[in-house]
């Protein structure tokens, strides 16, 4: 039963970033590749790429990935530190609302 559960989750979660992906004139097959997922949504937020290889990076990554989702909320107009929490902790809660409920804004 848990299996299945984490289907779903994992399902939602990666149907959301591919919406997200194609707002921002990405591919959104690009959400389900790993690695190259992390670099397409340092594009989406106008970061450079070298900031890929700071992901390796024990406990710092974690705080990167606070920002880069921070930045993720921005976009869509919800620039507040919870949401960007939120996100790192439940994405498959939050990455649909921005991919189904947001409007990017810039």
């Amino acid at each position: 039963m848990g299996q299945i559960v984490q289907l779903i989750l994992g399902i939602i979660t990666l149907v959301s970033m591919w919406k997200i992906f194609e707002m921002f004139g990405q591919k959104g097959w690009a959400a389900i590749i790993p690695f190259y997922n992390l670099i397409v949504l340092l594009r989406i937020v106008n970061w450079e790429a070298y900031k890929f290889w700071l992901f390796f990076i024990p406990i710092y990554n974690i705080y990167l990935a606070y920002l880069l989702y921070k930045d993720l909320a921005t976009k869509f107009g919800q620039g507040t530190p919870g949401f960007a929490i939120g996100i790192l902790l439940l994405p498959f809660v939050f990455l649909p609302i921005l991919a189904f409920k947001s409007k990017p804004v810039a």
